[in-house]
C-alpha cells in the first residue's frame, strides 16, 4: 500500500486521539507526530521505504519535515549543551519529523543515515539511562537493511513498537502515547494485509503471508 496512504491513517488515528484525550496543543502535537511516525516505522525496511515516485507536494512536504526536524534538533542540542535544559516532548517530535523526512529517500546512503539517527538515539538513551530510547534507537538503526515485509511486519515487531511507546509515556507521563503508537502500526500491517502481497504477520514462525482481499 501506498505511503501516502499509510501516512493519511496515521494522521486520523493522531486526530481521534487528540479529540479523545484532554486537549493541549503539546499532546495534540505529539499525538499526531507519533500517530503518522508509527504508520510508517514499519516501512523503514528495505531499500525504498515508500515505494514509487513522488509528486511535487509530496516531496515538499518530504523536504518541509526534514530540514524542519534539523532545524529543531540543532536548536534543542544547542539549549542542552548550553544551558543543560531539555524539552523532551518537542524533541520527540523533532525527531520523527526527521526520520519521516528520511522515510522516503532510498538507496545505501538513506539507508545509512537513518542507520546513524538510530545510533546517536541509542547512545543518547544509554547515557541518560532511558531503555525505551535505547531500544527505540536499536529499532531504526537495524530495520533499515532488513528484507522490505520481514520481520518489520510482523506481530513481534509490533510488541517491540508497543513496548518502546511505552517507555515513551512513562517517560514524559502523557497518557495515550502507547495506544497511539501501537494503534499507529498496527494500521500499517493491517492495511498491507489487504494488499494482493499480504503480510507475514507470524514470521518466521509461520513464513506464508496472511491476505484478505
Amino acid at each position: 500500500m501506498k505511503g501516502t496512504t499509510h501516512l493519511a491513517i496515521g494522521g486520523a488515528i493522531g486526530a481521534a486521539a487528540c479529540l479523545y484525550y484532554p486537549f493541549s496543543l503539546e499532546h495534540s502535537a505529539l499525538y499526531l507526530s507519533i500517530a503518522c511516525f508509527s504508520a510508517l516505522s514499519a516501512d523503514l525496511d528495505g531499500p525504498s521505504l515508500l515505494s514509487g515516485k513522488l509528486g511535487k507536494l509530496s516531496r515538499i512536504l518530504r523536504n518541509l519535515a526534514l530540514w524542519t526536524g534539523i532545524g529543531f534538533i540543532a536548536a534543542f542540542a544547542y539549549l542542552y549543551f548550553s544551558s543543560d535544559k531539555t524539552y523532551p516532548i518537542f524533541s520527540t517530535i523533532a525527531v520523527a519529523m526527521f526520520i519521516l523526512g528520511l522515510i522516503t529517500k532510498e538507496g545505501t546512503i538513506r539507508n545509512a543515515l537513518v542507520s546513524l539517527v538510530g545510533i546517536a538515539l541509542l547512545y543518547f538513551g544509554w547515557t541518560s539511562t532511558q531503555q525505551w530510547l535505547m531500544g527505540f534507537g536499536l529499532f531504526v538503526a537495524w530495520v533499515p537493511w532488513l528484507k522490505h515485509r520481514g520481520m518489520t511486519h510482523t506481530l513481534w515487531a509490533l510488541v517491540i513498537w508497543g513496548t518502546i511507546g511505552r517507555g515513551l509515556e512513562q517517560q514524559l507521563g502523557i497518557t495515550g502515547i502507547t495506544a497511539v503508537a501501537v494503534a499507529g502500526y498496527a494500521s500499517h500491517l493491517i492495511a498491507d494485509t489487504l494488499t494482493p502481497s499480504g503480510v507475514k504477520w507470524l514470521y518466521p514462525l509461520y513464513k506464508k503471508s496472511i491476505k484478505i482481499h
